[in-house]
Parts: C-alpha cells; structure tokens; sequence
C-alpha cells in the first residue's frame, strides 16, 4: 500500500483503477470507531483524476511505513538483483531519531512549542499552492492546532521546515460539541436574557 521509495500511497480509484498519492493529498484522516488491533483510519484523498475518493489505512502504513519500515524491494543495478529495503531504511530512521530528529513535527499554539507527532494525528490537511494547512491533535495536551507548512514537510519523513506558520486560535476539541453547545445556548433562556439586554 505505501511505497517508501516513492513516498506515496497506493489507493483505488474509481475513474482510472490504482492511483498513488503522497500525505498531503489526503484531506480528512479519522480513526474508525472500534478498531483496535490493527487501528484502521478512514481517509479522503484529493484523487490525481481531480475527484476526492474514500480509502481505508491501516496504523502501521500511515505511521511506520513512511519510516521505510513496511516490506519493500529495490533493484539493485550493481547486482542486478531484487534488494529488500526495510532493513536499511529502518536503520537509518532509528539512527535519526536516537539523534534527536523526528520524521514529523508541528507546532503546538496552546503550549507555545514545536512537538514531535505521527501522520496518525493529522485530521484534516488543505492543500493552497505549494503550502498544506494541517490541523493536528497534540498528543501530549490534546489541543488541535493549525500548521501551515509546506508538501514536504508532510510528504517526506524527516524533512522539517525552517518555518511554520501557525494559526494564532485555541479550536475546540470537537467542532460537533461545539455545535451542539452553541444550539443549546441558542435556544436558552439565558440567550433571551441577553438577546433582550442587547435591545
């Protein structure tokens, strides 16, 4: 499904069959419901037939894969031979974390600091020209912050802007509560009350 080499995903499409996009192409990731072993996440993926299709990812190819952990082969010109490319690739991004790099950050507004995270923690990425708005969960405080970086920053493993922007707003933790919080109030006598002290 995820091809390390290429940084992309391999998705169906109804239009042309296979199509293979890279992280940020996808634009909304949710965890499905009951899911624990392996956890699966729905996607919505921007489809290179200019359509949005649905698709299903499991934990280990969203988070681990891109880290060139997944099974994966190579042709080896020297050789000419078919050369397994997990054990390298593995090796390298271990190498780099215990270094103190981490294939994917962001930064977290509430808590003023960049944090270290997983593609599992993005929900919602917007593609604008070069850049990609990425609304994340932090996951040490759990706030959702907004990040605007660019498509390698998302697409390519280890590769950190030396900017982010960042979108300066607390979000609530769920746009639904917070719907149905602003209808409850809506319809209170409390909304009356202050609906009339405005008149």
């Amino acid at each position: 499904m995820y091809d390390a080499l290429r940084s992309r995903y391999t998705f169906s499409c109804p239009a042309g069959g296979e199509t293979h996009v890279q992280l940020s192409s996808f634009r909304v990731l949710e965890r499905l419901p009951g899911t624990a072993h392996p956890v699966v996440y729905t996607v919505r993926f921007a489809c290179t037939c200019g359509d949005e299709h649905p698709g299903l990812v499991s934990h280990d190819e969203l988070d681990y894969a891109p880290l060139g952990l997944g099974e994966g082969t190579f042709l080896n010109l020297m050789t000419a031979q078919m050369d397994a490319v997990a054990g390298e690739l593995g090796e390298l991004a271990a190498r780099r974390i215990q270094a103190g790099e981490w294939p994917w950050s962001f930064f977290c507004y509430p808590e003023e600091r960049p944090r270290p995270v997983f593609p599992s923690a993005f929900f919602r990425l917007s593609v604008g020209g070069d850049e990609v708005g990425v609304a994340v969960r932090c996951p040490v405080c759990g706030a959702i912050s907004v990040n605007l970086v660019t498509r390698a920053h998302v697409d390519v493993p280890f590769h950190n802007d030396p900017h982010v922007g960042v979108v300066e707003h607390v979000f609530a933790d769920d746009a639904a509560q917070a719907l149905e919080a602003f209808h409850a109030e809506l319809y209170s006598a409390r909304f009356d009350a202050r609906r009339l002290d405005l008149q």
